[in-house]
């Protein structure tokens, strides 16, 4: 390896691990953008765990000796309400809810803030890989820093509000009631017109008002001038959250094609 700063070694190490896509970053303020960020080219005929176990042989970033690591992973996430966390078993309501899990770990992170539990499953040998090489793991779902990052920007009072957040080749759609979750799921959507109907068919199932209430979306919108025009023919207030002007500037939106996970796993304290 070429690169011989350690100065932030100690810190926790992000992977970020999708079907699609990889990456790693981790904060260091003597970067300009406030965080290395390293995307990782995925081979297609590979698996996922595979892919991770090359890249620990030819990432720069890998190759320093972190041994805290964040996975972020992109997999199907079953909410369980907290308050029934106690009385259900969520490994067994997983594997009922999405059949062809059963090889994985099933995980669960609790999310204080929604009174919600996200139970989520990790693939068994990209789970070796990483326990071959850092010391203290943990793990998360990608969505789960932009449910963070939009919840705190909630006004109780104000107009409802839908999101549609476009990542890794498809759209989770939610919303918000006060603390709790009043809709989430999650969307095959790579053209344009499947986003669109499936933002006002949920718009719809959840009576919000088409006047007074509003549409954002958030990360890499499909075709997003198309989308916007089509869903304004039914909705007055459509916006596209632009992460530079919602978060001042800050040196880490300037990275060309970074998730807007990412940013908001850097950016929520």
């Amino acid at each position: 390896m070429q690169d011989t700063d350690y100065s932030f070694r100690s810190n926790r190490v992000t992977l970020r691990v999708s079907r699609h896509s990889m990456s790693f970053s981790v904060a260091d303020t003597a970067s300009e953008y406030g965080i290395r960020y390293e995307p990782y080219t995925v081979k297609s005929g590979m698996s996922v765990a595979a892919n991770l176990r090359e890249a620990f042989t030819k990432s720069e970033l890998l190759g320093i000796p972190f041994t805290k690591a964040l996975i972020m992973v992109d997999t199907p996430v079953l909410y369980v309400p907290l308050e029934y966390y106690h009385n259900e078993n969520p490994e067994i309501l997983y594997r009922h809810s999405f059949p062809g899990h059963d090889g994985e770990m099933i995980m669960r992170s609790v999310i204080p803030d929604l009174n919600v539990v996200v139970v989520y499953a990790v693939n068994k040998d990209l789970n070796v890989v990483v326990n071959d090489h850092f010391s203290d793991i943990s793990y998360s779902t990608v969505c789960q820093p932009v449910w963070s990052f939009l919840h705190s920007r909630e006004e109780p009072d104000g107009p409802k509000t839908l999101y549609g957040y476009f990542h890794d080749r498809k759209l989770d759609i939610f919303s918000f009631e006060r603390t709790r979750f009043r809709f989430c799921n999650t969307f095959k959507a790579e053209q344009y017109m499947d986003a669109v109907y499936f933002l006002l068919y949920v718009w719809q199932q959840l009576g919000y008002d088409a006047r007074r209430d509003c549409l954002q979306l958030i990360g890499q919108v499909p075709d997003r001038d198309a989308l916007t025009a089509a869903l304004r023919r039914y909705v007055l207030r459509v916006y596209a959250l632009n992460p530079a002007a919602e978060l001042n500037r800050a040196p880490i939106t300037q990275i060309r094609n970074i998730p807007f996970d990412l940013i908001a796993r850097y950016t929520i304290r």
